[in-house]
């Protein structure tokens, strides 16, 4: 084979494998910096949604405590973010920021359900400690009128 057609194959041979990783690399390895930042400000919004939505539950008395430890994981990887953010590791930074979103799924209506719950719980405990006193007393001042009737009763026969 002359040199020159061995030359112009391998050059097709390296333009048709260039081609190929090009088209074929993952766009998730490419973000900008606008992207980086978009996805970090989105998770830090969310998170603290989360964050207020949970200690809203937790002053409805709620058990929180599962809940905390995801959003402490949450805000590790948000922090994790920031910093690869502010290192110029924008593909990392907006990793982070993604597994910082993910990790905060369904958190909120779990919050809310727990808040609900709670409210529920404590209207439950308002029934008993209060009407159920109410009730007690009434029953206490019957029982001794009832008592007072037999023993006048009693006295006069």
């Amino acid at each position: 084979m002359p040199k020159h057609k061995t030359l112009t194959a391998t050059l097709w041979t390296i333009a048709f494998f260039t081609l190929i990783l090009a088209f074929c690399t993952s766009q998730a390895l490419c973000f900008s910096q606008a992207e980086a930042e978009s996805a970090i400000q989105s998770a830090e919004s969310r998170l603290l949604d989360c964050y207020e939505a949970v200690y809203g539950a937790e002053e409805a008395g709620a058990n929180v405590s599962s809940l905390l430890m995801v959003l402490n994981e949450a805000g590790r990887l948000l922090s994790k973010a920031k910093l690869a953010y502010s290192n110029g590791n924008f593909d990392l930074a907006y990793m982070y920021a993604l597994n910082c979103s993910e990790r905060l799924e369904g958190i909120k209506n779990q919050a809310d359900s727990l808040k609900r719950e709670a409210e529920q719980a404590r209207r439950m405990d308002f029934l008993i400690n209060y009407v159920g006193s109410a009730a007690g007393a009434v029953a206490v001042m019957v029982g001794g009128y009832v008592a007072w009737v037999f023993i006048k009763r009693h006295e006069k026969s």
